[in-house]
């Protein structure tokens, strides 16, 4: 397939960057692991995410909640917070701060045994709802000690995690969610009465949107606070397991922006609510952390689509996750697993995480936005643009792109290539026979073999302007900068003299 792209003087188009607003990171204690630290160091150098969200705030591992009563004694409750503020600092220490969510339920408090995940999550309503008000209460009083009210109140708070899902909410019964909705946000303004808090975090399915319209209907009607509205996106269909494995084929992008414009129809039909923030605060492919998909270009060709139209219906995004410490079916063993990562462990970067770099640094005024491209013209006179080859399964074809920039006089163009051929760890961890444990000299070689391949091009000279001839492979991710040069040689330094070209 071949396309021409010219782009002149005082060309717009509409594009809303919100890459970095937000990532998600699992469940919250293991910010305690250091490959956890080491993982979002890496992925923020490259990335800036502004907020981070994941599960487990309030869940036995990160130990707020402490009971002690040996028999014939009094019960003992008090509150921990050791291991939230060193979390917390973490974060902050990586220039993220955090987009609270507040859940799942201590077990001490939890009012039914049932738990999901390896660790144990306990998904149900309080048996006591006044002992959880205090728990959140106590909670929001310690961050504003230790932080500060003016930076703690700046951080959005969204109430549970997908309770239209029977496995995050006992029977994911709507009636209890949102009595919890209720007695939890009016315990959060106690505390902090402008801080912005909103719900209710459902996932997408049967009954999803209705979710949605009766949770407002329901705050409108209680007069309750709703700040924004979060939901969750994801692409996998109908999926087909092996072993531990799952894999399905995805949705296209533009379904799953339909139906988050739908969720977004539904938010404006209410003219108390009209308006008001949506925040997608999980999306990804696959909902499963054992799909190969997240591990491949793919995943990264699939989710440039998605970034360059994602802001059109929401106010901003959260990737689901950033690494691949994660555990909610147990400790990975491997370093490519299916993770959600953009990172695998051992420091190994994906081609997704390249995807979310490019965008993330792609600032200025936007001149071109179509199915494979954005561009925008930078503040120093240049212009820079993602582009992205995404392939149907049975139909991978490179793409031949002609691009023409309106930028006179010496230039140079700057590419950083992530296809299946330049960029792509997980096959060459496969032809290395897919070892479970990587030798230093193995890590090594796959952390290089996960670089962009990157090359600079001299524009060709075009009556418009420069012109630069791409050929994107399939599920290709490349990111283009196209400079102005001011040629500074020094005298004498003869380049040609060796490096005929």
């Amino acid at each position: 397939m071949k396309k021409e792209i010219a782009i002149k003087p005082g060309d717009t188009a509409a594009f809303r960057n919100l890459t970095d607003y937000c990532v998600g990171t699992g469940r919250v204690d293991l910010a305690l692991h250091k490959e956890y630290q080491d993982q979002l160091a890496a992925v923020q150098d490259l990335c800036h995410f502004r907020h981070v969200r994941g599960h487990g705030l309030f869940s036995d591992q990160l130990g707020i909640w402490q009971e002690w009563g040996p028999p014939f004694a009094p019960r003992e409750q008090w509150f921990c917070f050791t291991y939230l503020d060193r979390m917390i600092d973490a974060w902050l220490e990586n220039g993220l701060e955090p987009f609270l969510e507040i859940g799942f339920m201590p077990e001490k408090l939890a009012s039914s045994p049932q738990t999901l995940f390896y660790w144990k999550a306990h998904t149900v309503p309080p048996k006591d709802p006044e002992e959880w008000c205090r728990l959140v209460r106590e909670t929001l009083k310690h961050l504003v000690h230790r932080y500060g009210r003016e930076k703690v109140e700046t951080w959005p708070c969204e109430i549970w995690n997908e309770p239209n899902l029977r496995g995050f909410w006992e029977n994911a019964d709507k009636e209890k969610y949102l009595e919890l909705y209720r007695i939890t946000v009016q315990a959060i303004r106690e505390v902090l009465p402008n801080m912005r808090v909103g719900g209710p975090a459902i996932c997408g399915g049967e009954g999803s949107q209705q979710w949605i319209a009766d949770f407002l209907a329901f705050c409108r009607e209680e007069k309750l606070p709703v700040d924004f509205v979060t939901r969750h996106a994801y692409l996998g269909q109908q999926p087909e397991h092996r072993s531990r494995y799952m894999y399905h084929k995805m949705s296209a992008p533009e379904v799953l922006i339909a139906e988050m414009q739908e969720s977004r129809d539904i938010i404006d039909s209410f003219p108390q609510f009209k308006g008001i923030p949506m925040y997608i605060t999980e999306f990804n492919t696959s909902y499963n952390p054992f799909c190969p998909i997240h591990d491949t270009n793919e995943n990264a060709a699939i989710c440039a689509a998605l970034l360059s139209r994602l802001g059109d219906v929401a106010d901003g995004y959260s990737y689901w996750t950033f690494g691949d410490v994660f555990e909610e079916q147990g400790i990975p063993n491997r370093p490519f697993h299916g993770g959600f990562g953009m990172m695998a462990n051992g420091l190994i970067p994906k081609p997704t995480l390249w995807a979310f770099s490019f965008f993330a640094n792609l600032r200025g005024d936007c001149v071109l936005r179509n199915e494979h491209a954005v561009a925008v013209r930078r503040e120093d006179g240049g212009y820079e643009a993602v582009l992205w080859n995404l392939c149907e399964e049975n139909k991978k074809e490179p793409l031949e792109l002609s691009l023409t920039f309106p930028l006179q006089g010496d230039a140079a163009a700057l590419l950083e290539v992530v296809d299946e051929e330049t960029c792509n760890p997980l096959a060459c961890w496969h032809r290395m026979g897919e070892p479970a444990d990587l030798t230093a000299e193995q890590l090594a070689f796959l952390r290089a073999a996960a670089q962009p391949a990157r090359r600079v091009l001299e524009p060709e000279p075009a009556k418009e302007g420069a012109g630069v001839n791409l050929t994107l492979a399939p599920n290709a991710v490349v990111r283009l900068r196209l400079l102005p040069v001011e040629k500074t040689s020094d005298p004498g330094y003869e380049y040609d003299w060796y490096c005929k070209e």
